[in-house]
């Protein structure tokens, strides 16, 4: 079977007609085009989810199985996303079981999760939609104009420059102009973090996500519940350590903070993943592959980062040269771990494809 499927990486179809992904049938996908160009007509994922349609008709009028898709992002493009798109791919996929797909985009910013397709299952063609417009309207007035309406432009432009302007104009007032800028470059800074690697929507979809399991009866939520406590017992502890290390140098302070605190986060790290395998043998009926390759990613992590501590300690003189050999020993455990848990991955990979049917040559 052949799946035609529409990459809404930005989620204009949940933000605005609001529907949830995926999208999957002929009726449900044309149902959200029709939705989403009835609440924006100038949005141009409606004519890719049209296109894609019309590719499914196609496709159906030539006497292939097919079936038709939308996959749908976060509205904030990023980590948070692609995670989503990918995981919405793989339901998808457990649904349809095709051995083939054919993408339909609207723009280059889609075709960037291409890879995670192709990762699963082969790409027999790609098909790019492209809107004509009138002369008149490609005016830059009008180009500025419907930019700067659009939340996600806003964000990453008005925002940061409304953040001078406010924290400017209040040290101004009060006299205090110096603070006023050191202010503006911490919040800055953190704004600039939390844009970078997606912080921010991260913390939203952990919520929602939250809020979900809380509803449903979830056991992720428990889980999760303890996995933010194991963190924050990591950062208490390392903070008790840190604080009662009175005559230490910064640097082995810091150290102290990270040898007490990385065991902590480790546990957490592992809670997290028992939690999301628990959740998908509950909601699925069989163990997840990935829970051994999380667990033993885990581990190595953690060994390395010991060892890199204890490096550390040793490289300042605060380690005698007698640890060398239990150094060498978690830095060489942690690296093999780590390989270890890349090389099951590419395993179960593997296996997948092997386990796919490959679909039937056609007869001359």
């Amino acid at each position: 079977m052949r799946l035609v499927v529409c990459i809404d990486r930005d989620d204009d179809i949940g933000r605005k007609a609001k529907i949830d992904g995926p999208v999957v049938g002929r009726a449900a996908v044309l149902d959200a085009a029709v939705r989403l160009g009835t609440v924006d007509p100038e949005d141009s994922d409606t004519n890719a989810v049209f296109a894609a349609v019309s590719l499914y008709d196609e496709l159906r009028e030539s006497g292939e199985e097919c079936e038709v898709c939308v996959l749908t992002g976060a509205a904030k493009v990023g980590i948070v996303s692609d995670r989503r798109v990918a995981e919405q791919f793989d339901r998808v996929l457990n649904q349809v079981h095709a051995s083939s797909v054919y993408l339909v985009s609207d723009g280059a910013e889609d075709e960037y999760l291409y890879p995670i397709v192709a990762s699963r299952v082969r790409i027999d063609g790609v098909r790019r939609v492209l809107v004509r417009q009138s002369a008149s309207l490609e005016s830059t007035y009008y180009t500025l104009v419907r930019a700067l309406k659009d939340p996600k432009l806003r964000a990453k432009t008005i925002l940061p420059f409304a953040f001078v302007l406010l924290i400017l104009g209040l040290a101004a007032a009060e006299g205090v102009l110096l603070w006023g800028v050191i202010g503006l470059a911490i919040v800055l800074g953190v704004y600039l973090i939390f844009w970078t690697f997606d912080i921010d929507e991260a913390i939203i979809d952990s919520i929602r996500s939250a809020s979900t399991d809380i509803r449903q009866g979830s056991v992720a939520f428990g889980f999760g519940l303890f996995t933010v406590a194991l963190v924050g017992v990591g950062f208490l502890e390392g903070y008790n350590h840190y604080s009662g290390g009175v005559g230490l140098s910064p640097l082995e302070r810091l150290l102290v903070f990270l040898e007490a605190a990385l065991v902590w986060w480790v546990a957490g790290a592992l809670v997290a993943e028992t939690g999301r395998a628990v959740r998908r043998l509950i909601a699925h009926g069989r163990f997840p592959r990935s829970f051994l390759v999380a667990t033993t990613s885990i581990f190595g992590i953690g060994l390395v980062s010991y060892g890199i501590v204890f490096l550390v300690r040793y490289l300042e003189g605060i380690t005698a040269s007698s640890a060398i050999p239990f150094l060498s020993g978690l830095i060489v455990v942690g690296l093999g771990l780590v390989i270890g848990a890349g090389v099951i991955q590419q395993h179960f990979r593997a296996a997948a494809r092997a386990a796919t049917p490959s679909p039937p040559m056609s007869s001359g």
